[in-house]
């Protein structure tokens, strides 16, 4: 059974930047591909990047060119990089990983996935 614990939330003022990990129990990343999600109260999951397991990264447009995702593979580590927040960007951030490599058109479903994390928030004040 693969765990994921993220880590890295926190609050911050608009504008500002955090960087989130996401530790994976067992060498997972060189085989799944792990993705970022978020969601508020109320509402459903969203897809905010993905990265499989060769590397290739892709972002909701909410995101792109704000939010960097990338991969340690010798320490099973998933980040997520986030920049010029902003106050519809504060979530719980969750982290994801599905048993298939390579990328899908379909990154952004949370059907795709079969393990998931806890959640870390993030909150952005104006």
């Amino acid at each position: 059974q693969v765990q994921l614990v993220e880590s890295g939330g926190g609050s911050v003022q608009s504008g500002g930047s955090l960087r989130l990990s996401c530790v994976a129990s067992g060498s997972i990343m060189k085989t799944y591909s792990m993705a970022w999600f978020r969601q508020t109260p109320g509402k459903e999951r969203e897809g905010v990047a993905f990265i499989d397991s060769a590397g290739y990264p892709s972002y909701a447009d909410s995101v792109d060119g704000r939010f960097t995702v990338s991969k340690d593979d010798a320490k099973d580590t998933l980040y997520l990089q986030m920049d010029a927040l902003k106050p519809e960007d504060s979530a719980m951030y969750i982290c994801a990983s599905g048993r298939w490599a390579g990328w899908r058109a379909s990154w952004w479903l949370t059907d795709e996935y079969d393990y998931w994390g806890q959640g870390t928030q993030v909150t952005v004040s104006s």
